[in-house]
């Protein structure tokens, strides 16, 4: 029996051997044919260690199932992506726990159908699947398939490299696989590059492959200021998240950074959607409305922004987590083109990255706090009776929004927390505001 936690909302993912091991995989694999029908399926990998011995699991699954499959390596979790939506495949499965601790490691799973890619949910193979009787077939096929080539030129497709200047950037890959990719893409970039962790090494022996953990950033902070760098970057264990870094070493925001990436993409597509969740900054909405786009807001979960992307004929979103999907990127995320088109933003921007976020944050910002909670739901329904004279929407948890402050509070789906995030127009009124909420929820 497979151990059912292992099955989220959005992905598979699980601690390595016991939540998630070689015979979960391979059940998993051929569920998912049972699941899809498909018969061509891309499989990938990134850098932790339990990686070889689990894809050899998934891809016998696949194969015993009846489905061809074709083995992409050791890639950024949008390489597969981009090789469903590229090539003449039927679906795709990336072996990766993104960004968590070294002991884990999960699935991501995508099929392609006649409206394009579609994200295929972990809770989408916790069903009643017999697999008992199913013959094994045996002459399924395995192969190689070197993707790079293509794939560098399709995300060089999103820029012009010629109006990227010759910055020195430092960039931080974290000991997953954005390494990998750099070094591929370092030939036609016009930049001098300080490489941090590039080197693959599913330990993670410098920091977390989680740029948002205490301490990831810094390494590349101070490689910023000792290399008198312009800017960094740091990317995620697979790579699909990424968080820049301006030239005093502070993290921007990413819901600033998704601001950064719409307005460029709004000049070339005027009028489109962006997609933001519920817990960005108000200043989103108000700066793509300025900039005659179309702002979608939608649960927090890139899942959820893809959806308000398709649904609304959006050209780009973002969250805080880090995720930038585009349009032309078959809607998916990817890290390596919001790094290049960051890349070409700045450089025609012509100022230091701290003014271009200046411009942009006109309010202040609580980072998401957490508190442990036993009874989450009442905890909600107390907060939504206090702040009655607020104007309330439930989106995701309850957002209660004023003239000069707003605040979100959610429950997680799989801890006992609630998550907080407030916003208001002066830092004194956030503080007090952080710590009437705090002192409430604390209290209850």
């Amino acid at each position: 029996m497979i151990n059912p936690i292992i099955f989220k909302s959005y992905d598979i993912r699980g601690i390595y051997p016991e939540e998630i091991n070689e015979e979960a995989i391979y059940d998993i694999g051929r569920r998912f044919i049972e699941h899809t029908g498909a018969k061509r399926v891309a499989v990938g990998m990134d850098a932790r260690i339990s990686a070889p011995t689990l894809i050899d699991s998934l891809i016998k699954g696949l194969n015993h199932q009846g489905a061809d499959v074709f083995d992409i390596g050791q890639v950024p979790t949008e390489c597969l992506y981009f090789s469903v939506g590229f090539y003449d495949f039927d679906a795709g499965i990336m072996l990766t726990a993104s960004h968590n601790p070294k002991e884990y490691n999960g699935l991501k799973m995508i099929q392609k159908n006649q409206e394009g890619i579609n994200i295929i949910r972990g809770k989408d193979l916790l069903l009643d699947i017999d697999l008992d009787g199913f013959e094994i077939n045996n002459k399924s096929k395995v192969e190689k398939q070197d993707i790079w080539e293509d794939y560098l030129n399709h995300i060089f497709s999103f820029v012009d490299i010629n109006k990227i200047k010759p910055f020195k950037i430092a960039i931080d890959a974290s000991n997953g696989v954005a390494g990998t990719a750099i070094l591929k893409m370092k030939e036609k970039l016009p930049v001098e590059i300080v490489d941090l962790n590039f080197k693959p090494n599913g330990n993670f022996p410098n920091h977390s492959p989680n740029p948002l953990m205490d301490g990831s950033v810094n390494q590349i902070v101070s490689a910023i200021k000792k290399e008198n760098a312009g800017l960094g970057f740091i990317f995620d264990g697979d790579a699909d998240r990424v968080f820049l870094i301006d030239e005093n070493g502070q993290m921007v925001s990413a819901d600033i950074a998704l601001l950064l990436l719409a307005k460029y993409f709004l000049q070339k597509n005027p009028g489109m959607a962006v997609a933001y969740n519920a817990i960005c900054s108000k200043s989103v909405p108000e700066f793509v409305k300025k900039w005659g786009g179309n702002p979608i807001r939608t649960q927090v979960g890139f899942v959820n922004v893809r959806e308000g992307l398709l649904k609304n004929n959006g050209i780009m979103g973002g969250e805080l987590s880090g995720h930038y999907c585009f349009k032309d990127n078959f809607y998916l995320d990817s890290g390596m083109i919001s790094f290049l088109t960051l890349l070409q933003i700045i450089s025609q921007e012509n100022k230091k990255i701290s003014e271009l976020v200046k411009e942009l944050s006109p309010y202040a910002k609580s980072s998401e706090m957490n508190f442990k909670v036993e009874d989450k739901d009442a905890i909600i329904n107390k907060i939504k009776e206090k702040y009655a004279d607020g104007k309330q929407d439930f989106l995701d948890g309850i957002t209660v929004e004023y003239d000069n402050w707003w605040f979100n509070t959610r429950a997680s789906n799989t801890e006992p927390l609630l998550r907080l995030t407030i916003e208001a127009d002066t830092k004194d009124l956030l503080e007090q505001k952080k710590r009437e909420l705090s002192d409430f929820i604390s209290n209850n």
